[in-house]
């Protein structure tokens, strides 16, 4: 019986032997194999999606950027990792190069909906009902510490982007801390953390930020758009997107 196996493995090698390359490539069964980067997860079968909210690191030096520190020109690209202070801010425009330096994009708004909404579609990333303490949407108003005038605050883009707002305790957290704040892909801080700036022309983020998260739409369909692509302040930040690298692998 060995010998019969061997006899006809051997014939299997002369024929393939005789055939063109091309032909063998041709005839072998394949499948397309999708390849998203490790910190990023593949999101309804169409786009790679950061798990963390985005960070900085200055381009060349790999040294990181102060997360409390407009970018303001500064030759700084994205790095998604968890257990980091995440950039806020930054406007969508210093975003979007950012994203473009790390090889990245930023999320067009309908993927970035899907992303946040988990496989099931739900409303926030961990159901459809709302959950005190899963996501860091219930923060302390850092401006109030320092500027007893709010009304002035609000109107004053220094003020707006003090940097010490975001380093009053109970206000933005590290990536990846509010551990309930995971959906089914495994994203992270997609509600409250920091606003997240999508691809609009018009100037548009997204998920609220540690102070709100409902007063423009619930979970993940909190939208505001009244700021341009230039605006910036402590509660705006970002999460970049990658068009998936789809490979032909032959078994």
């Amino acid at each position: 019986m060995y010998a019969v196996v061997v006899r006809a493995s051997s014939l299997v090698t002369a024929v393939l032997a005789l055939l063109p390359l091309a032909a063998v490539l041709e005839t072998a069964p394949s499948e397309a194999r999708v390849a998203c980067p490790s910190e990023m997860a593949f999101v309804d079968g169409t786009v790679c999606v950061d798990k963390w909210e985005a960070s900085l690191v200055e381009r060349g030096s790999g040294r990181t950027f102060s997360p409390y520190a407009s970018p303001n020109g500064a030759r700084v690209k994205a790095v998604s990792k968890g257990g980091v202070v995440p950039q806020a801010y930054i406007s969508k425009n210093e975003a979007e190069v950012a994203c473009k330096a790390a090889g990245k994009r930023l999320c067009k708004e309908a993927e970035w909906v899907k992303a946040c909404q988990g496989k099931a579609a739900t409303a926030f990333p961990y159901g459809n009902e709302h959950q005190p303490g899963y996501c860091n949407d219930a923060g302390k108003a850092p401006l109030a510490t320092y500027y007893p005038d709010l009304e002035a605050a609000y109107a004053s883009s220094s003020a707006m982007n003090d940097a010490r707002l975001n380093q009053v305790p109970g206000t933005l957290a590290r990536t990846g801390r509010f551990r309930k704040c995971r959906n089914s892909y495994g994203l992270y801080d997609m509600v409250g953390n920091l606003h997240e700036w999508v691809d609009d022309p018009a100037g548009t983020f997204r998920g609220g930020y540690y102070l709100d998260t409902r007063q423009n739409g619930n979970g993940c369909k909190y939208r505001t758009d009244a700021h341009d692509v230039s605006y910036h302040d402590y509660s705006t930040g970002f999460r970049c997107c990658k068009d998936p690298r789809r490979e032909q692998r032959v078994p």
